[in-house]
């Protein structure tokens, strides 16, 4: 089973397999309010059965190459996850989504799993277009789309019904030349150009 570092503190991206029902719902238990603000992430997982269900349903899909999920832990614990939905290699298109407990914010783990969940469907997978789609008030999850350079293509107006309540959507994008260009300037070297005043 492979794990993926995501820098020095402990963090690491792995699958996350039906095997791992119970880890995944106590890690549900302990953010289901704070998920569930904007998403109905993990709402209907409520016991070892359910949690296996959930997640056995993420390896049919994946099997499918329809979806993929993947687990976020930092020094053992599961803390949240990414994944990519409505996956569609002919077309070139997916988006990508993500949940965390609180524990889990502000230490930018979904934005650096994200870029290599990226950097997968678009290198690998030939992805051309990736998507991202949250509430107009989930300001925190269009921080990560706007750190992961991409562009708000619209807004979908009161099409989320969640709660009771009536959201809406913003669509936000990046095309595989964006993410490349973008990736390629974070890998060179700053020089005196980048600088306030420097030449253009």
């Amino acid at each position: 089973m492979y794990a993926i570092s995501l820098g020095d503190d402990g963090a690491e991206l792995r699958p996350l397999e039906p095997w791992h029902a119970e880890e995944f719902l106590a890690h549900l238990e302990r953010g289901r309010e704070f998920i569930n603000r904007y998403v109905p992430f993990g709402s209907q997982t409520t016991d070892a059965a359910s949690a296996r269900a959930a997640l056995q349903r993420y390896a049919d899909l994946r099997a499918a190459d329809t979806a993929h999920v993947h687990g976020l832990w930092r020094d053992g614990r599961l803390l949240g996850g990414v994944l990519t939905l409505e996956f569609d290699a002919e077309r070139g298109t997916c988006e990508v989504g993500c949940w965390l407990e609180p524990a889990g914010t502000g230490h930018g783990l979904v934005t650096r799993a994200m870029r290599v969940l990226i950097d997968w469907a678009v290198e690998e997978r030939g992805i051309h277009r990736v998507e991202w789609v949250a509430a107009s008030g989930n300001v925190p999850s269009l921080d990560v789309a706007r750190r992961l350079g991409m562009t708000r293509d619209g807004v979908r107006r009161e099409a989320h019904l969640h709660h009771g309540v009536r959201h809406d959507l913003e669509v936000w994008a990046v095309l595989a030349p964006e993410w490349r260009a973008a990736r390629a300037r974070a890998a060179r070297p700053a020089t005196a150009r980048d600088l306030p005043g420097g030449n253009a």
